[in-house]
């Protein structure tokens, strides 16, 4: 139970200490063009996701199909 205790503590300092920083100026990364490099990584990533969990959705209805 202390351990969990102490986990529990750690992050809640490691927390605080990540508020504590100052924050970066978010006209940086588009005054650059570079959010939309961000944007179009986490849309194809997001994409590759939804593809691969229909193929799987589609494999095991498949599976369920021939073994009933």
């Amino acid at each position: 139970m202390r351990k969990y205790f102490l986990l529990i503590l750690s992050f809640l300092f490691a927390a605080f200490e990540l508020m504590a920083q100052t924050p970066v100026n978010p006209s940086a990364m588009e005054s650059h063009g570079k959010i939309y490099v961000v944007m179009a990584v986490c849309i194809t990533i997001f994409t590759g996701i939804v593809i691969y969990l229909i193929r799987i959705d589609s494999k095991i209805s498949r599976l369920e199909k021939k073994n009933d």
